[in-house]
């Protein structure tokens, strides 16, 4: 009986790294066939005859579906978990990419991206459990392998559209629907996983939640999150600028071709896919605060200089920030889920989708800006949002006040 029992904690309590680079390569496939559409923005602009402000209406469309369902479906998952909803999520993506490579108006271009956004929403909090139930209480490793993955999607995503999508046309985005069946496989495995670890939970109970508990106020807590939800808006309105905006901003001050353009977007996302693994094992040792403050803050002097760049300073400058920037959302993800115990799936969702929502949100208002003023322009105001990193200075050191 007690060896049985220690079989079964040694499964609750080990760190599962297959199921982390399991659910790490599905957060790539997932987020590389997002990555889709923002790398084909100059083409579609072009063929659809788009103002900024429609470029900017279809990433707020995507992020808003895949932003405000998120924290509603932690929420339901942390009381009743879904193991297989992952994969009915990559089914979401699968559809919206076909649509995507067969849209023929503005109207069917939004369709495709909400749908692709409904399967973003479904994905990243239960993802976001799996990866947490796989740690073995190292939480912030485990959130940098996953997290990783999404990052490396992000990055080699553009790239593929430059040579499978720009060069073809429109239509070849289907290819990027083998992704999705492919990742809904992989995800089928991972859910008779997560079903069977909830059982092993429940026959071995593994009571860290008191022990992880903060000693702070309920309304210390709440300004903490508020301050969080600060930090992830500065972050993720310059992602939004680099992400949306910086191939037009190199093809405008550079003249660069379209492709050239998105090797340097390759570059930068290259280098957030590089630093985001660094932030996760680096918070869990020296403190999630310390991380998340140098993370933020500490890029605002690059954002500053990157405007009045020459072409090479500006790469240079691009994957300086990529690695820095990427850093944070890992240490926020696990500093919030520290400040909650137990609400894994609620708090994933809340924050993928601020992060999602202002992402979108920046980038409908920075299209309305740019086509009021000019894309430098929006790349010199974005420059001091990580300047907004100063208030860190008021989260609790809750590492300290963990037993």
């Amino acid at each position: 009986m007690a060896t049985t029992e220690a079989a079964t904690t040694k499964q609750v309590n080990n760190t599962v790294y297959s199921i982390l680079f399991a659910i790490s390569i599905t957060h790539l496939l997932n987020d590389m066939m997002q990555s889709v559409i923002p790398s084909i923005y100059p083409m579609i602009k072009t063929n659809f005859d788009l103002s900024f402000t429609q470029i900017g209406l279809i990433t707020f469309t995507f992020q808003l579906t895949a932003s405000l369902l998120q924290p509603f479906i932690g929420l339901y998952t942390d009381k009743n978990p879904r193991p297989y909803s992952l994969a009915i999520g990559m089914m979401f993506t699968l559809c919206g990419l076909v649509m995507l490579s067969f849209a023929t108006s503005f109207v069917w271009l939004l369709v495709s991206v909400s749908l692709i956004g409904m399967g973003s929403s479904i994905f990243h909090p239960e993802s976001s459990r799996v990866a947490h139930m796989a740690s073995g209480g190292k939480k912030g490793l485990a959130q940098s392998i996953f997290q990783v993955g999404g990052n490396a999607g992000s990055a080699i995503g553009p790239l593929l559209a430059a040579l499978i999508i720009v060069p073809y046309g429109q239509l070849y985005i289907i290819c990027f629907a083998l992704a999705a069946v492919i990742g809904a496989v992989i995800l089928i495995g991972i859910g008779k996983w997560y079903k069977n670890h909830l059982y092993l939970k429940q026959a071995k109970p593994v009571n860290v939640a008191v022990r992880e508990i903060p000693a702070l106020s309920r309304k210390r807590i709440m300004i903490s999150l508020g301050i969080l939800l600060v930090l992830i808006f500065s972050k993720y309105f310059y992602m939004a600028s680099m992400t949306s905006y910086f191939t037009f901003f190199m093809i405008d001050k550079f003249q660069v071709t379209v492709q050239q353009s998105q090797l340097y977007l390759f570059a930068f996302l290259a280098a957030v896919a590089a630093g985001t693994i660094i932030g996760g094992p680096l918070g869990d040792r020296f403190g999630r605060k310390y991380i998340i403050w140098i993370s933020i803050l500490g890029v605002a002097p690059f954002t500053l200089m990157l405007p009045y760049a020459n072409l090479f300073w500006t790469g240079a400058l691009a994957v300086i920030i990529g690695l820095i920037l990427s850093s944070a959302f890992s240490a926020i993800l696990v500093y919030a889920t520290d400040l909650v115990p137990g609400k894994v799936g609620m708090i994933a969702g809340l924050f993928f989708g601020f992060a999602f929502g202002m992402g979108g949100i920046g980038s409908a208002f920075l299209g309305w800006l740019a086509d009021r003023t000019t894309i430098e322009y929006v790349f010199k105001i974005c420059a001091f949002l990580p300047l907004i990193g100063v208030i860190t200075s008021f989260l609790p050191n809750i590492e300290h006040k963990k037993q």
